[in-house]
């Protein structure tokens, strides 16, 4: 099964899925297939102020998570800080959350004090 692709800014031809039921059973007819348009999942409204305020504090935080995660300096003091944090309640399970975490608070903070 094939998608259409876009080229040239329009697309070609319909979506179409194919499901597979794997789980046991008697009745034979196990595959099933949908077609949608090709517009199917087009905008049709326009993005939101809050919308964009939320695609904004993604895109800052996912650049201040990449770089705090490679910034050499800061790599011992942030494992010593999630391993101290890990166990409370609340505490972020894994390294990659607890920067999202911190770097989502910086964010946020910053935005509140000017």
């Amino acid at each position: 099964m094939k998608r259409p692709k876009k080229v040239n800014g329009h697309n070609h031809g319909n979506y179409m899925v194919m499901t597979h039921r794997s789980a046991p059973t008697q009745n034979p007819n196990c595959q099933r297939i949908y077609t949608f348009d090709a517009d199917r999942y087009d905008r049709t409204t326009p993005i939101t102020a809050d919308e964009a305020a939320a695609r904004l504090r993604f895109s800052t935080v996912a650049a201040m998570v990449k770089q705090r995660k490679g910034d050499l300096t800061k790599i011992a003091a942030d494992q010593a800080a999630f391993l101290e944090q890990k166990d409370t309640a609340g505490g972020k399970k894994t390294l990659k959350a607890y920067y999202w975490k911190i770097c989502g608070d910086a964010y946020d903070e910053s935005l509140a004090n000017g």
